[in-house]
């Protein structure tokens, strides 16, 4: 790091702070300015948004771990909750965006009533504001620390404490709209700085041609690196977990940024769009960037890393040495820019995102609901901190981000179909959330803890997430059928706010009237999201073919992703235009 990277990297800080500064008093306006940005943000900052979020410090280091351990296809990891992503865009944006809430918790005592809802979104505030977020920015802290301790010659403490005090700082003081606007540039320079790498790294091994030559010394093969299906028999993905990963778990499980039927900070900023047509392009758009655009820079240095930096203990490493090693003047400190940025929008976001459950669903609606707003935003900023400071103890404790993930995983497994049929199916109570979390926690933990089978193991993992489904799906069912449906005025309040439609909600639609509503936006829903599945996988497989020189199987990949794209812009409809009040129907 010479003084112009430093220099580089002091300005990026510069700007973030300057954005904090400008946005404060929008923010100071009310609880919806701060954490929901007055539900006016346009799709493409909404979803530029998402993108930067999920692009974390931790995001191309660990892409790197599973290249090198497993070639191009270890993507396929995180590439199979596609599927999950695309469901939210055709038939949960638009629905998220009617509820009209703040947070994802707060729909609980939309859709449910009674002593129940409370003490859901109570827990479930508690929950996801508390042990789960300080968790995940617990990993992104572990993977910031390990590239400064690795890039830069000053304690590792240090530099993450200014970092996350820098990010802290504009979250506190701008709200979710000072986190957007700095999202849209902070996106926009991580990937350059991506970008600029992966020229570096591949020219480093002698272009796609050394590359390929040199990954056949590493993989045995080239095609074995740059496979895009798993290989048949790999001992790393047997076919049972292949299965799994396409056909369970992109729908089962409970993951953050990936929750079945939308939620967490996906939800917020589709809560936050300024239309329901906005929150639909909005989570299209993340999708396409975040599986299609974002990828290839990151794969490409972690191939070029198993050439450059053969054997290391620690594969993630190798991103890191080829920032150091290879990148000159400036750009070293464009790209260390570049992973500041994306370490603070995780985190900024994390921050915005955990505070709005703790005053939104805790504090304002169990201490003090009258609270005027002038407090609740005072409130807002002291929980931002707290967050802040709980989280860099957290991290002080944690010294694996896999187990962390891995504890993610198991308490997550089993919960996924509930939260997807509570849109659909007026039947589901309080209860069959509640038990859905309780069964799927406790099955999967007396698997993994006590019934010998290893979660490291991929076989065995799939038979914990198969056994843990089946059991949870098994204990919420028996739940919802043993106790009371919800009472008839809370089902029919919910339902002319939200508007489901679909068979589930027959009996209540024909009580208030309205027939047998289909769902929005009827079955031409599936064909989208059929369409909108394909053209995320087509340009992902496309980009990548062109990279490696396959120009006319990538064109092919590319047009098929295009036609996709024209079939989906015919059939995206306007929503349900009649969801004004219904003159005569009473909740």
């Amino acid at each position: 790091m010479t003084g112009l990277d430093w220099g580089i990297v002091a300005l990026y800080f510069v700007f973030a702070a300057l954005v904090g500064l400008a946005m404060s008093q929008r923010a100071g306006r009310s609880l919806s300015e701060y954490f929901v940005g007055g539900r006016a943000l346009p799709w493409w900052l909404a979803g530029t948004s998402m993108v930067a979020t999920t692009f974390a410090a931790d995001t191309p280091l660990a892409v790197t771990e599973l290249v090198v351990r497993h070639g191009v296809a270890g993507n396929w990891l995180w590439w199979n909750m596609v599927m999950s992503g695309i469901l939210t865009v055709f038939f949960y944006a638009r629905l998220w965006r009617r509820a009209g809430v703040i947070t994802d918790v707060e729909f609980t005592e939309l859709r449910y009533g009674g002593r129940p809802a409370a003490i859901l979104r109570g827990f479930r505030a508690a929950y996801l504001a508390i042990p789960i977020n300080l968790i995940i920015m617990g990993w992104v802290n572990l993977a910031m620390m390990e590239i400064v301790s690795t890039a830069m010659d000053i304690p590792d403490v240090w530099a993450l404490v200014l970092c996350f005090l820098l990010a802290a700082s504009y979250s506190v003081m701008a709200g979710l709209w000072g986190v957007v606007v700095t999202d849209f540039f902070q996106f926009g320079l991580a990937m350059g700085g991506a970008i600029i790498l992966a020229v570096f790294a591949v020219g480093a091994v002698g272009g796609i041609t050394g590359l390929e030559a040199g990954l056949a010394d590493a993989y045995g093969s080239s095609e074995a690196a740059l496979a895009l299906l798993p290989a048949r028999g790999a001992a790393w993905m047997p076919m049972i977990t292949f299965a799994v990963y396409l056909g369970v778990n992109w729908w089962a499980s409970w993951y953050p940024g990936a929750e079945p039927g939308g939620g967490g900070y996906v939800a917020q900023r589709i809560f936050s769009a300024r239309s329901e047509r906005d929150g639909v392009l909005a989570t299209l758009w993340f999708n396409i960037a975040h599986y299609a655009v974002r990828p290839w820079p990151w794969i490409l240095v972690a191939l070029a890393s198993t050439i450059l930096y053969p054997g290391l203990d620690n594969p993630r490493e190798g991103y890191i040495l080829a920032i150091v090693d290879l990148l000159p003047a400036g750009l070293t400190g464009l790209v260390m820019a570049g992973f500041a940025a994306a370490y603070m929008s995780t985190i900024s976001t994390q921050l915005n995102w955990g505070a709005s459950y703790l005053v939104n669903d805790l504090w304002a609606r169990f201490a003090k609901p009258d609270a005027d707003s002038r407090a609740t935003i005072r409130v807002s900023r002291l929980a931002t901190v707290l967050l802040m400071g709980a989280s860099l103890v957290v991290t002080m404790f944690m010294d694996s981000i896999e187990g962390s993930w891995r504890f993610l995983l198991a308490i997550g497994a089993g919960t996924g179909l509930v939260l997807i049929l509570r849109w659909y199916w007026w039947r589901i109570n309080a209860w069959s959330e509640i038990s859905a979390m309780v069964a799927s926690l406790v099955v999967s933990v007396v698997l993994w803890r006590y019934a010998g089978l290893d979660p490291d193991d991929p076989a065995q993992w799939a038979t914990i997430m198969l056994l843990t489904v089946g059991a949870s799906t098994a204990v919420w069912l028996l739940v919802t059928f043993l106790t009371p449906a919800e009472e008839e005025r809370v089902l029919r309040a919910f339902y002319l706010k939200v508007r489901p439609g679909g068979r589930g909600w027959k009996r209540v639609s024909a009580g208030l009237g309205l027939s047998a509503e289909p769902i929005d936006g009827g079955p031409l829903n599936w064909t989208n999201w059929v369409a909108g599945v394909a053209s995320v996988y087509a340009s992902l497989f496309g980009v990548g073919q062109i990279v490696f020189g396959h120009v006319g199987r990538g064109s092919a990949c590319l047009f098929l992703a295009l036609l996709c794209f024209v079939w989906i812009g015919r059939n995206l409809r306007p929503s349900r235009a009649s969801l004004e009040p219904i003159p005569g129907v009473r909740s």
